[in-house]
């Protein structure tokens, strides 16, 4: 790859990478929300499970328009990598924001709340994890904002590389047909 075709790559891939952040930063608003409706949960959930599609529909755009319609495994892998690397940077920047100046401990009270219920202390109970709940939102509730968004950054950019092979494997193009 040329020095010229890597600044492309990785123009590409900014952009596409700000675009896949828009869409995980719904995902994270959804989530929230979903703390009280339920219903946005899901709507969390189905966007991150659009997350290799939209990477596939971006690389299948820039293999098309930017690159006359081949692409190799290599390159399409790494193009995939970044895009997942520049929404992890700016979704955990957002989340960042998000714990050192909008929650003031919402999701931790709201996380209380909800295995203070009923029915998760018996389900807990009859799990034997009473303890390892209690500990697990002890913890969370000390750490840090930059902890959580170098938490999901570490994690958006490992899952990144792992869901970048299968995208540019399916992805890639020798040659131009027909």
């Amino acid at each position: 790859m040329t020095p010229a075709e890597y600044i492309q790559l990785k123009a590409f891939a900014r952009v596409d990478g700000a675009m896949l952040a828009v869409l995980w930063v719904a995902s994270f608003v959804c989530c929230i929300v979903g703390l009280r409706t339920p219903l946005y949960s899901m709507v969390a959930l189905g966007l991150m499970v659009a997350t290799p599609f939209f990477v596939g529909r971006r690389l299948m755009k820039f293999r098309d328009f930017g690159l006359g319609g081949i692409i190799s495994f290599a390159r399409g892998w790494g193009y995939s990598v970044y895009v997942f690397f520049y929404a992890a940077v700016l979704l955990a920047l957002a989340q960042y924001v998000y714990f050192a100046y909008i929650d003031q401990g919402y999701m931790v009270q709201t996380f209380s709340k909800l295995l203070a219920s009923p029915e998760a202390r018996q389900l807990a109970q009859q799990y034997g994890i009473q303890e390892t709940l209690k500990e697990g939102l002890e913890q969370f509730g000390q750490m840090r904002p930059i902890d959580y968004a170098l938490n999901v950054l570490t994690v958006n950019i490992m899952a990144g590389m792992l869901l970048g092979m299968p995208i540019a494997a399916m992805l890639q193009r020798r040659s131009v047909e027909g």
